[in-house]
């Protein structure tokens, strides 16, 4: 079968099929075999692999990943696409199509069956809502992973990779690289898409560090200070953690464990490092627990 990336077999496709587009599935449908290369060159995807793709759509990635990697699950929400992954998948017998939602879906399970538990390699083509809950239920699940390689909004991409002192480092930032190291793959234009999008798209890889990037005695702690110091950023980081409610100290013991980590009582939560946020949680851990 001819490649889904020419645009002209997309479009026959969608029109054979009489396939709608779904707004809530971000779907939107890859067009570009040069930007197809740099995901796949980009994950590393080897013959020895075993990759998760998560939103096939038609197919398209899916036929380059069944040609690069030993074997490929790919989990598709919208029953719509089954029939048409049919199709477009029959000459690759190492492709298994799962109809889920990948937030449902028991990744360590698979890896057990498919992998010997060891770590998968992730790609997907992800939609801007659904962006976080997916990559942080990947890395907070613990499941063998070697790294997650994901088409984003650019902004989001941004986010992921930046360090404090700049107006996209978050909570996002920081939760990322606890768990991994970020690199860019490549900036993807909106012309690379049908339908096409309203911003330009970026691949990013996230490769998982061994044991996360800092020591951390409770790591819900932590996420949970993150959280609120980007809840209010413009606020100073001892109000942003005393307005959330979610500590059980004073404003004063707050204060304290501030001073204790070595920074000023004015500090904001988005002038932290991830090691001073792990310090911070670390010294607020044994404040509740004392």
């Amino acid at each position: 079968m001819e490649k889904l990336s020419n645009p002209q077999k997309t479009i026959e496709t969608i029109k054979k099929y009489q396939f709608n587009f779904q707004k809530k599935f971000g779907q939107n449908f890859l067009i570009d075999e040069h930007v197809i290369h740099k995901i796949i060159n980009g994950a590393q995807v080897t013959k020895d692999d075993f990759v998760l793709e998560i939103g096939p759509g038609i197919g398209t990635m899916t036929q380059y990943l069944a040609e690069a990697a030993r074997e490929v699950a790919a989990v598709e929400i919208d029953k719509k696409l089954i029939p048409i992954l049919g199709e477009t998948l029959a000459e690759y017998d190492n492709v298994t199509v799962i109809n889920e939602d990948i937030l449902k879906v028991d990744i360590g399970a698979l890896a057990l069956e498919r992998n010997d538990g060891k770590p998968i390699k992730v790609v997907a083509n992800l939609p801007y809502y659904i962006t976080t809950p997916i990559i942080m239920g990947l890395f907070e699940s613990h499941v063998p992973i070697d790294n997650i390689t994901v088409m984003v909004q650019k902004e989001v991409a941004d986010r992921m990779k930046v360090g404090p002192g700049s107006k996209d480092y978050g909570a996002l930032s920081l939760a990322v690289q606890y768990y991994a190291k970020p690199y860019l793959v490549a900036n993807v234009p909106a012309n690379c898409f049908i339908p096409r999008p309203n911003v330009d798209s970026a691949v990013i890889r996230l490769t998982r560090h061994e044991s996360p990037a800092v020591e951390v005695e409770n790591e819900a702690l932590m996420f949970n200070m993150i959280r609120a110091s980007f809840n209010q950023r413009r606020k100073t980081l001892q109000n942003g953690l005393k307005n959330s409610g979610l500590f059980p100290v004073s404003k004063e013991e707050i204060i304290e464990v501030i001073k204790e980590a070595g920074l000023p009582e004015t500090v904001r939560g988005e002038a932290l490092t991830l090691e001073q946020f792990a310090r911070l949680s670390n010294l607020m851990n044994k404040k509740i627990n004392k």
